[in-house]
């Protein structure tokens, strides 16, 4: 399709409208912003002449028949439509001309190479035993790597074309990206955990810190601006749309509360010359350039958006009796599947608390769970295991067995049972019904714990004597 001519227009837009300060706040609400005022239509969504010129454009996040509580689209005002005369081609190997990076440093061997090839360029292995990693080394020094560079696939489940399942990277950067990239096969759910990153969408500014994370949902185009390194997690969805889970008995606070919610306000940029776009669809890489800018968009209005949410906002719920509850009372936010009561994947964290369960084992009990969970820590240390330190990730899969270490454990059941506040660190956990696949790079890389099953097996066969 080619691409619409230019109309005449008023005098030329400024080549970049500032980025706002400021958010627009409250979950899954209809917003409006404009980065020049007199950029919206009023009263109608695609006028025969948009002012200024501009050109309306819908993003569905949804059918067009969903209900009206599930309906996601949102309006977009730009310079110039999407639609562009060049095509999409197929690129497996031009953004990752730096995939094979030395990691010398992590275990002796200056040998040991880590592919950070994603997800959907490599097959996936099943492993049923307990895995972790070691925190993943940041971006070596000069040698730039972007974002969409720096990304690798540490596991991962279904059928991106089927709409379900889910794929977990990491990722290590340095230096901003010069390209755009929206992802077609699923939402993105970003986790700092060191260094913050400046993302740049069609829908405005996101600057988002260690503490906060960041919601691109799928289709949306965003471009990582950064000048230090920067180390964190992320979560693709294939299936749905991340949602604030249901309070049931908890009533009507609590948990993430829908007013910390932050969403961008709307600024532009025209620029000179080609633009090249990645995109990822039905887990392939696909670029192509484009004549002008993607964030063009001077006004838009909708709820289907990008967000950040602030981690130390959650209002935390815990026992003030007996017993440990289940970790689903930690859930931020909730991707439904089409069973009732399951999800498709939940975030959950493991936030400061207070814990004054009586008579109860408080660390996170032994478990073998229907669900797969996958943890990343963001600060501190977790209170269940010694060792697993901030950048470092683990994976349980589906049934199998976990649970604290034996110095957690022993130190947990001669604890005095007064009041404690736990505040040391910040743990969070991709838990999925899906049955994860850790990918080849993950099981080999060399900052892979490889004696983390080996001590857990010799803390049970020492047994206490009992």
């Amino acid at each position: 399709m080619r691409a619409a001519a230019p109309r005449n227009r008023p005098p030329a837009f400024p080549l970049r409208s500032p980025a706002a300060k400021t958010y627009l706040r409250g979950f899954g609400n209809e917003f409006e912003s404009e980065a020049l005022p007199g950029s919206l239509p009023r009263g109608q969504n695609n006028p025969q002449r948009c002012p200024r010129g501009l050109y309306a454009e819908q993003l569905s996040g949804s059918s067009f028949t969903m209900t009206r509580s599930k309906n996601l689209r949102s309006w977009l005002y730009r310079t110039m439509p999407t639609v562009d005369e060049e095509e999409f081609v197929q690129d497996d190997e031009d953004v990752f001309k730096h995939v094979a990076t030395k990691y010398d440093h992590l275990d002796g061997n200056p040998n040991q190479v880590c592919c950070v090839a994603p997800l959907f360029l490599v097959p996936c292995l099943t492993d049923i035993l307990q895995l972790r990693w070691k925190p993943a080394p940041l971006a070596p020094d000069g040698t730039p790597v972007t974002f969409l560079q720096g990304l690798w696939s540490i596991a991962g489940a279904g059928d991106p074309s089927a709409k379900k399942g889910v794929a977990i990277y990491m990722y290590a950067c340095n230096t901003s990206m010069k390209d755009a990239f929206y992802n077609s096969d699923g939402d993105l759910l970003i986790v700092p955990q060191t260094g913050s990153l400046s993302i740049r969408t069609e829908f405005g500014q996101l600057d988002v810190e260690q503490n906060e994370i960041c919601v691109i949902p799928r289709g949306i185009v965003f471009r990582v601006e950064q000048q230090d390194s920067a180390r964190g997690y992320m979560l693709e969805s294939f299936q749905g749309h991340f949602c604030l889970p249901d309070l049931g008995p908890i009533g009507s606070n609590g948990l993430a509360n829908a007013r910390d919610f932050e969403y961008p306000t709307a600024s532009f940029e025209e620029v000179q010359g080609d633009v090249k776009i990645y995109n990822k669809f039905c887990g392939k890489l696909f670029k192509k350039i484009s004549h002008h800018s993607p964030f063009n968009v001077v006004a838009w209005h909708g709820n289907y958006l990008p967000f950040k949410y602030n981690l130390t906002t959650f209002c935390t719920m815990n026992t003030v009796s007996y017993d440990h509850p289940d970790p689903s009372i930690f859930t931020v936010l909730s991707c439904p599947s089409e069973t009732a009561g399951e999800s498709a994947v939940d975030f959950v964290i493991f936030p400061p608390r207070w814990m004054v369960a009586e008579d109860t084992f408080r660390p996170p009990y032994f478990h073998r769970n229907y669900m797969s969970e996958f943890m990343g820590m963001i600060s501190g240390k977790y209170d269940a295991k010694v060792g697993f330190s901030a950048g470092g990730a683990s994976l349980h899969c589906c049934m199998s067995a976990h649970g604290p270490d034996r110095e957690t454990t022993e130190r947990a059941e001669e604890a005095e049972m007064s009041p404690v506040k736990f505040e040391d660190g910040l743990a969070f956990m991709f838990e999925t019904s899906a049955i994860l696949k850790p990918t080849p790079q993950a099981m080999s890389c060399p900052f892979r714990d490889t004696q983390y099953k080996v001590r857990d097996v010799a803390s049970v066969k020492e047994g206490r004597g009992r």
